[in-house]
């Protein structure tokens, strides 16, 4: 039921010959790059040849992104889940960081990208840090795209942390209970310093947000698409942000 809905949907507005509103663009646009295993069992191929062709695709959507005037961009690179995955597929995954930002970093600095990374730093490889750090470094004074790499995130993850450094903070008689409210909370996530997403993609076809930024994207709005992510263009974001400006937002009101 829910896969005609959403097909039908995109078959409504999926109007290409419709401008792009440039005065109503998602300021901050999230993105779960879902079915790089999937395209790759298409093909014959292994799952990391999946993932060595979703990571061309970041380039291309980023430059979009760039070119639209989209403030935010996150993307969800590594979930707090995918330890679970088999070793080899994990070790590959832990070099893509590496291998994306040593060919794109000198374009990022052109294009004047901002890179920061979002998750749990502790248990990722020396060489993924060394490499996301510096790019995190060399780019720090750029004033255009914020470009967030969800990596090691997990939003169930984030939020348990942030409940446990207040709860410390009380103890210590650093923080009154009556100080807690929602903007402190927002201010202890590792998304901190970044609005909520106005529009989240997820391609692939899966219906689910997988533990991704769950504070964050309550009131988001969402727009899922079939295509595997190897295969996402900038066409398609371009239709999932018309789609996003047919929508009226009422955030609860009328």
């Amino acid at each position: 039921m829910f896969d005609r809905f959403f097909q039908q949907a995109e078959e409504r507005s999926g109007d290409n010959d419709v401008p792009i509103d440039t005065s109503n663009v998602p300021k901050h646009i999230a993105i779960i790059m879902d079915g790089n295993g999937r395209w790759a069992k298409k093909k014959g191929l292994p799952r990391i040849a999946g993932h060595r062709e979703g990571m061309k695709v970041i380039h291309r959507i980023v430059e979009k992104a760039n070119d639209l005037q989209v403030k935010y961009l996150t993307l969800y690179a590594f979930s707090t889940e995918n330890w679970k995955r088999p070793k080899t597929e994990v070790d590959f995954l832990m070099k893509l960081p590496e291998q994306f930002l040593d060919k794109e970093l000198p374009k990022l600095k052109r294009n004047n990208v901002k890179v920061r990374i979002m998750g749990d730093e502790s248990v990722l490889p020396v060489h993924t840090l060394r490499a996301v750090h510096k790019a995190v470094d060399e780019t720090a004074a750029n004033t255009g795209l914020i470009l967030n790499f969800a990596l090691n995130y997990g939003s169930r993850h984030e939020i348990v942390n942030m409940v446990k450094q207040i709860g410390e903070e009380i103890e210590s008689n650093t923080l009154s209970p009556a100080d807690i409210n929602e903007k402190l909370l927002t201010e202890r996530l590792l998304s901190s310093g970044l609005p909520d997403p106005d529009l989240l993609i997820r391609t692939s076809g899966e219906i689910r947000l997988s533990n991704f930024m769950l504070w964050q994207l309550a009131y988001s709005e969402f727009w899922f698409t079939n295509v595997l992510w190897p295969d996402f263009g900038e066409e398609d974001l371009e239709e999932a942000i018309r789609t996003y400006q047919q929508r009226k937002r009422r955030y609860g009101g009328i």
